[in-house]
């Protein structure tokens, strides 16, 4: 059984599309995604918090938030609190994670 290539530019074409598709998947497939347990502490809000200092203070301390923006750390107490946009009120609790 002999097989003959008919048209080789379509042949090549269809191999080199058929390679970037494998070496893609694989480099997806690279990734892990450990389930690392995330524990969580209460902290309780004290005059002149905001959640700007909040962030700034946990991306120092907490390795969770390490080499996070500021910005970015903001949105996940919020998100994590359901917190809107409204203020702090001072001795409201928040949960933060404990890493």
């Amino acid at each position: 059984m002999k097989i003959e290539i008919v048209n080789k530019k379509k042949f090549i074409r269809s191999i080199i599309i058929l390679l970037a598709i494998i070496i893609l998947a694989l480099l997806g497939i690279n990734n892990t995604y450990s389930k690392t347990e995330v524990s969580y502490k209460e902290d309780y809000i004290i005059e002149g918090d905001t959640l700007w200092s909040i962030a700034e203070n946990q991306r120092t301390t907490n390795d969770y938030y390490k080499n996070k923006d500021v910005r970015e750390i903001m949105y996940e107490i919020k998100k994590l609190n359901n917190i809107g946009n409204e203020n702090l009120e001072i001795g409201q609790k928040i949960m933060l994670p404990n890493v």
